[in-house]
């Protein structure tokens, strides 16, 4: 018998980096049918695929994959959708590497399946074509349920719970649905039309989507509860911008990645002046982190024509906890790392302009509780950048514009809300929560599975009872 020929992983093509590193199109440009049947035929079908469990939401992953190798696209993309209502955001910005790729049998000889990429291909190919048939909803309960935010785990909940047969509202903040999804995550990791385009299917499902309502504000819980809503799941997310109580913090230049992304992301200040939001363009641009947020942050000031993008990082490279990819795609656009590095002072002009950053030179010591080795200062080691604008991205906290107004809904110290981590329950009875407003900043993925297991948690309310 013939030896099987080996078929190396496929890659996916790119723009070039200098030409895309000032632009906003998205930098990966897609496999063809031929590519992504080619790469789904590496799948070994495991018996007890770890993929699948490795999978926050449980995707039938080696299911999918089989009907991609067989040219079934569109089988493909129904098989996904019976457990992951946004495939084409997940196959973009989910950290396979750590997930499903991460434990992939393929990859303890060779490079793992590129499931993302498979996932993103399905996705792209239904959005495109419009074949598959939409999900069948259960009969109607004539229960209503209200779900307050838009971002991962509010879109899942929606999308479950209309599956499930109860009449669903979905209430979103900002003037467009998709929460972090579409002010967080830049046009070239995640082009917009794409988030949309999820909306707008659970819009076809008959969820009503209202946005320019700021639950907490506009409208109470209370309220929410005698309009006739049985059920509420909370999904506002961890969009409080934290800073870095650094001398020189507040003069004008420095500002949080939370309203840079969301300017130039959400509000589109990156197509000036068709779009007339203002936005500061720097010439020479320090960013401060070095997580995803912190990657898109600098690889957007390149965008916006910075001449010098520079992220200043703490630890060491490779205690970096942005996505392998983001680092390497930044790095080949020309973003600059300055590892071991903390600021201790800014700078301004006599109008009050960042025109510097002043820092120390840092050596890694023991693990603190992250698990990550503590950055120590070296004395003696002060320096000073030039910069004239300043993006602090180092983390975000609860947003508090609903949980501060909301009486008997019990939050740790940090103010998120605590919620069971396995049913989403809250201390108020018909009310659930999850995402990042219970677990603070972590991934799409995750959110989603927490909407998951909320949107189950909340069946069996509607159903049974508490």
């Amino acid at each position: 018998m013939a030896k099987k020929e080996k078929i190396p992983r496929q890659p996916m093509p790119e723009q070039e980096a200098k030409v895309r590193a000032r632009n906003f199109d998205e930098v990966p440009t897609g496999q063809s049918p031929e590519t992504a049947m080619k790469e789904a035929e590496r799948c070994l079908q495991c018996k007890k695929p770890a993929c699948v469990e490795g999978c926050p939401v449980g995707v039938d992953i080696p299911g999918f994959i089989g009907l991609v190798k067989d040219g079934k696209f569109t089988e493909a993309i129904s098989k996904i959708w019976e457990k992951n209502s946004l495939p084409a955001v997940c196959g973009r910005v989910c950290p396979q590497e750590l997930q499903c790729e991460g434990v992939c049998i393929v990859g303890k000889k060779d490079q793992p399946v590129a499931i993302g990429n498979l996932e993103r291909f399905v996705a792209d190919y239904e959005r495109k074509n419009r074949l598959a048939p939409t999900p069948e909803k259960a009969p109607a309960t004539g229960k209503k349920v209200a779900v307050v935010g838009s971002g991962p785990s509010g879109l899942t909940v929606a999308a479950d719970m209309i599956l499930k047969g109860h009449e669903v509202t979905l209430f979103e903040a900002f003037h467009k649905p998709g929460g972090v999804l579409v002010y967080g995550i830049p046009e070239f990791r995640l082009p917009k039309e794409i988030v949309f385009s999820e909306v707008d299917g659970l819009s076809a499902l008959g969820v009503d989507v209202q946005c320019n309502s700021v639950v907490g504000r506009t409208v109470s819980l209370d309220e929410l509860f005698e309009q006739g809503y049985d059920a509420i799941y909370l999904g506002v997310g961890a969009g409080l911008p934290t800073f870095l109580n650094v001398p020189g913090e507040n003069l004008i230049g420095i500002m949080s990645a939370n309203e840079y992304l969301t300017r130039s992301n959400l509000m589109k200040a990156y197509r000036f002046p068709e779009y007339d939001t203002p936005i500061i363009r720097g010439k020479k641009v320090i960013t401060l982190g070095g997580g995803n947020v912190a990657m898109d942050s600098a690889r957007t000031a390149l965008r916006l024509g910075a001449d010098e993008s520079i992220i200043v990082y703490r630890r060491s490279k490779t205690e970096l906890p942005a996505r392998a990819a983001e680092v390497h795609h930044a790095e080949e656009e020309g973003v600059q790392f300055h590892f071991l590095t903390a600021p201790t002072k800014f700078i301004g002009d006599e109008k009050g302009r960042v025109i510097a950053m002043e820092g120390l030179k840092m050596e890694l010591g023991e693990p603190d509780d992250s698990g990550r080795r503590r950055p120590v200062p070296i004395e003696g080691s002060e320096f000073t950048i030039d910069c004239d604008l300043v993006i602090i991205a180092v983390g975000a906290g609860a947003n508090p514009l609903l949980t501060q107004s909301t009486e008997g809904l019990d939050l740790n110290k940090w103010g998120y809300i605590n919620a069971d981590l396995e049913t989403g329950k809250t201390s108020l009875r018909g009310v659930w929560a999850g995402g990042d407003i219970v677990t603070g900043a972590a991934t799409v993925i995750l959110a989603m599975g927490a909407g998951r297991a909320a949107a189950d948690s909340m069946h069996d309310y509607l159903t049974r009872g508490w």
